[in-house]
């Protein structure tokens, strides 16, 4: 076990990484791992993209950080590419998805005291969601097992069942401000959402003056084929979150809203003195560039249908393995009961790095530029893992 100062929050593996290119990282032994878990979604163009090396050395020689007292040239472009690419019409920036949470909760509140006056507070969110580590994230978190050590959390949430409309009917009355939930939900298994249950949820949100909340931090930015998940099931939320992708692996977070939600997000209500610096923008602008310009959404589609086959070809050979789901480069693999950690254990053995999620799930997250040939290569080690089991 590696002895250090940094506090014990983490399971980490007793591994020590000092460098990478594209999928591919290299421990301090020397030791070429393939890295499928990209950062937990971060590292959408891979360890040490040229892009972002060179964002990074260009902006840094020029303009690091200013604060939000002043305009950046960076911030209003990369806002801009943002709305241009997505149909909304106000962007706030911070430096995570927790945080592009809160600010959500914020607007939320906010939007429903202005319209509703002081009782119109109410937030619904989903069994089995992932929001963030902060309190506010942790109240919209439908997982007890996060919510618990740290109880009293923020007032006024309330949980429904993803996929189940009837549930979330039961909850929306006048005083619901908002309702928040992952168009695919991540950290609980790589679960999408119904069509039919996102338009519904839609159709709730009208009727009761809410505003719609979609959390795209883990499978927005790409991940799924999509510039956002939701663009694919054609269900415009009133606010949309992101984060990890959106710098390649530079710290940077985004809120999106339409002008109705943010109408009454005016100056005091809200701040972030790193959020949408100059540095982190240029990062951003370098994502936005691969992924609309150079059309790395459609190599996305067409990676993640080959991924998705393949696995699903292993599925049928190997009963370990219980179902494949998920879109574009955001696919999990549910593993038969208590074979999750053993699976990725064993892939680790085979220098292959993935990422569990809930409910027995192996989460695959290469890089949104993975070469089929690569894919090729993880397939190979991740057989030879669940052989072994």
């Amino acid at each position: 076990m590696i002895e250090n100062h940094v506090m014990n929050t983490y399971s980490r593996y007793d591994l020590v990484f000092a460098e990478g290119h594209g999928p591919w990282i290299t421990d301090v032994n020397g030791d070429e791992y393939l890295d499928f878990v990209s950062g937990i979604a971060v590292n959408c163009l891979g360890h040490a993209a040229p892009q972002i090396a060179e964002a990074v050395a260009e902006q840094s020689k020029k303009l690091i950080h200013i604060s939000n007292l002043y305009w950046s040239p960076q911030q209003i472009e990369l806002a801009d590419r943002l709305c241009q690419a997505s149909g909304f019409d106000r962007v706030f920036f911070c430096n995570s998805g927790t945080e592009s949470n809160e600010t959500a909760l914020k607007i939320a509140r906010k939007y429903g005291k202005a319209k509703g006056g002081a009782e119109k507070t109410k937030i619904i969110c989903m069994h089995d969601s992932f929001h963030g580590r902060s309190l506010g994230a942790l109240s919209v978190t439908g997982q007890e097992k996060y919510r618990e050590a740290f109880r009293p959390l923020i007032g006024e949430v309330y949980d429904a069942v993803f996929n189940d409309i009837a549930s979330v009917e039961a909850r929306m009355d006048d005083r619901v401000c908002a309702v928040i939930l992952e168009p695919v939900q991540g950290e609980s298994g790589i679960v999408p959402a119904d069509a039919e249950f996102l338009k519904a949820v839609r159709a709730l949100c009208e009727k009761y003056d809410a505003l719609l909340i979609f959390d795209e931090v883990q499978c927005g930015m790409g991940r799924s084929g999509r510039l956002f998940a939701h663009q694919k099931y054609g269900v415009m939320p009133d606010v949309c979150t992101t984060a990890k992708a959106l710098g390649g692996g530079f710290p940077i977070g985004a809120v999106l809203a339409s002008d109705k939600a943010s109408e009454f997000f005016v100056p005091g209500d809200h701040g972030s003195t790193f959020g949408g610096n100059p540095l982190a923008c240029a990062c951003g602008i370098a994502v936005m560039k691969e992924l609309v310009e150079k059309d790395l959404l459609g190599h996305v589609e067409e990676m993640g249908a080959y991924l998705s086959g393949r696995l699903k070809e292993l599925a049928e050979k190997y009963d370990v393995i219980e179902e494949v789901r998920g879109m574009g480069l955001l696919i999990g693999v549910q593993m038969k009961e208590g074979k999750k950690g053993a699976a990725i254990d064993e892939a680790l053995k085979q220098r292959l790095l993935l990422a569990g999620a809930g409910n027995e799930t192996v989460r695959f997250l290469p890089p949104l530029n993975v070469s089929r040939e690569e894919l090729d290569e993880g397939l190979k080690r991740f057989e030879a893992a669940v052989a072994a089991l």
